[in-house]
C-alpha cells in the first residue's frame, strides 16, 4: 500500500508545534508517535487517532468515522477517520488535538522482549 504523501504532509503540519514527535513507518503508513506513544497514523485514505476511550462512542457517530477493528477485536479509543472528512486544516487540527489531549494519559505500547541470548 502506497503512503498518502499529501495527507501525511497535512498531519505533519498539524504536529509542527508539538515537542517529542517521532515518525515511524508502521501499519502500511506513517505513525506519529508523541512521547514515544502512538498518537496518529496515516494510511492510504484515512487516519487513525488514539483518543480518550470515554469519548469513543460519541466520536464514531461523526461522518467518516469508525472503530478500529484488528483481528476481529474492536479497539475502543482508536478511531479511523476517512480522508473525505479531512478536507480543511480545522478538521485535521480537531482530530490531532483529540489525540494529543489523550496522549499524556495513554499507556505506552508494551515492547516485546527479545528472545535473543546475550553473549
Amino acid at each position: 500500500m502506497a503512503i498518502n504523501e499529501q495527507l501525511t504532509s497535512k498531519i505533519r503540519q498539524a504536529f509542527a508545534n508539538t515537542a517529542e514527535v517521532e515518525e515511524k513507518k508502521m501499519f502500511s503508513g506513517i505513525a506519529f508517535m508523541v512521547n514515544k506513544k502512538l498518537c496518529v497514523t496515516v494510511g492510504s485514505n484515512r487516519i487513525m487517532c488514539r483518543v480518550e476511550p470515554g469519548l469513543h462512542d460519541e466520536l464514531i457517530q461523526k461522518p467518516g468515522c469508525t472503530t478500529v477493528i484488528m483481528k476481529g477485536r474492536d479497539y475502543k479509543g482508536y478511531i479511523w477517520v476517512n480522508e473525505s472528512v479531512l478536507t480543511t486544516k480545522k478538521q485535521i487540527d480537531y482530530w490531532v488535538k483529540l489525540a494529543l489531549d489523550f496522549n499524556p494519559k495513554a499507556k505506552p505500547t508494551a515492547k516485546k522482549k527479545s528472545t535473543a541470548k546475550k553473549k
